[in-house]
């Protein structure tokens, strides 16, 4: 039986309703992953919504979609945070966290 590999790489997509254009989500969104070390991106939708992808431990990438489906930045109102596209990965696809519009 081997030991748990903790720092297993996962990937998810995320799309964030409600009202969480307009309160610095997207600036929220980067400087956490960029801190937690998970690399990916975020952008405004043309909908309202906040979308991207976040990759990196599997730790740490629960806890960014905890803040992502709970907590947001500060003035937003988050509705529901709808995940998919979960994988695992052998290595990560991206080199930082990045805005993207």
């Amino acid at each position: 039986m081997g030991i748990p590999d903790i720092r297993m790489l996962i990937s998810v997509e995320f799309e964030v309703f409600g009202h969480v254009q307009g309160c610095y989500f997207t600036k929220y969104t980067r400087d956490l992953c960029t801190k937690a070390g998970i690399k990916g991106w975020v952008k405004n939708s043309k909908q309202g919504t906040i979308i991207g992808k976040i990759q990196g431990p599997k730790e740490e990438v629960n806890r960014m979609i905890d803040w992502l489906s709970k907590e947001g930045s500060p003035g937003c109102q988050i509705e529901k945070c709808i995940l998919q596209n979960t994988t695992t990965l052998n290595r990560l696809d991206y080199k930082d966290f990045a805005i993207r519009f």
